[in-house]
């Protein structure tokens, strides 16, 4: 960490701005730094003298860009990101990506070496005290292929990849990523796609043999977390419900947390209407009890599968909760009558 100590400020920042783009023009560099491209030029070799793998290219059309070099050169992080690459390392662990439980240990254990020593202290206290317990079910992604596809993304490469879908079997897909979301657990790419001139979100577990084309496209502007929820809310899946609640839109939103694959619409201050589709009968019993949490409600409509499942489990949840009602009536008549003998 002794290099960090003799980078001044405008090095540090040169690094970052490097560390954030795949290239950059010196013109660019040195308006954002306030410097003359020939300062540039200088704090870039200081660079290379501290290791770090920075190539450049001259003409009008030239620029620097942050090589990989082949060894880690001094670690360039404050205190509170050290700590939030720690936590993240812990998360990491705990599910979504096979195989990283054992890797991202190891990571964390290597950060702590290489950390200065008033920053040890907390990262021990995150290893010692902070646990991801794994998701059971939660589909496995390859972090290979997540890699890949973040790289794609930061830099506007198109890629392609074979994807199995939820109703057809394996295709090919050329699309241009364009993020990567985490919804409830699961991996997701969104990315436009040339072919059916529309945007699509592909879930990455089903992702497999990514390719990069090494072919740059010109990204288009999306709000990525907005759409991927909506289309959520908006799919029609094999099985669904439609429910009138007396309750108010916002108060069965918050129940949902905005992550469900339904959609809200008030009909007044105490009322609304709920649409749920799901794959299974059984993923929308979950939903459909989440509301009965909540407020009563009316089934407008249910596809026939999830009709009889509601009223089968219904009538179990009836039958079994007034038995116990039956039985702590009985045993309340019967502790009267003991009292009453003894008075």
């Amino acid at each position: 960490m002794s290099a960090r100590k003799e980078m001044p400020g405008r090095l540090l920042r040169l690094l970052s701005l490097l560390q954030s783009r795949r290239e950059w023009s010196g013109h660019e560099l040195a308006d954002r730094l306030g410097v003359t491209e020939r300062t540039v030029r200088r704090d870039v070799e200081r660079l290379r003298s501290l290791d770090y793998p920075v190539t450049g290219t001259t003409g009008t059309a030239g620029g620097y860009r942050l090589g990989s070099g082949t060894h880690l050169p001094p670690l360039q992080l404050d205190d509170d990101e050290a700590i939030a690459v720690a936590l993240g390392l812990v998360g990491a662990a705990g599910g979504g990506l096979s195989g990283m439980a054992d890797s991202s240990m190891s990571a964390l254990a290597k950060l702590e070496q290489v950390l200065p020593a008033r920053l040890r202290p907390q990262l021990a206290a995150v290893g010692s005290a902070a646990e991801a317990i794994p998701r059971p079910g939660v589909p496995q992604v390859d972090p290979g292929a997540l890699a890949v596809l973040a790289r794609c993304c930061r830099n506007h490469e198109i890629v392609a990849f074979d994807y199995q879908g939820r109703a057809r079997g394996a295709t090919r897909r050329r699309v241009e990523p364009h993020q990567l979301l985490t919804l409830a657990w699961r991996w997701y790419l969104l990315a436009f796609d040339p072919e059916r001139d529309d945007w699509r979100s592909f879930r990455v577990d089903r992702i497999s043999s990514v390719t990069p084309v090494l072919h740059r496209f010109t990204p288009r502007v999306l709000d990525g977390p907005s759409y991927l929820v909506e289309s959520f809310a908006s799919a029609q899946y094999q099985h669904s419900v439609h429910l009138t609640v007396r309750a108010s839109a916002a108060t069965v939103s918050a129940t949902f947390e905005g992550i469900v694959r339904g959609i809200v619409e008030p009909v007044d201050s105490s009322t609304c209407t709920v649409r749920f589709s799901a794959d299974t009968p059984a993923l929308l019993l979950t939903q459909v009890a989440a509301i009965a949490a909540v407020a009563p409600f009316v089934v407008d409509h249910a596809t026939p599968e999830t009709a009889a499942l509601i009223g089968r489990v219904g009538d179990q949840l009836k039958q079994s909760f007034g038995a116990s009602g039956n039985d702590q009536a009985d045993s309340e008549r019967q502790d009267a009558d003991r009292q009453a003998d003894r008075a």
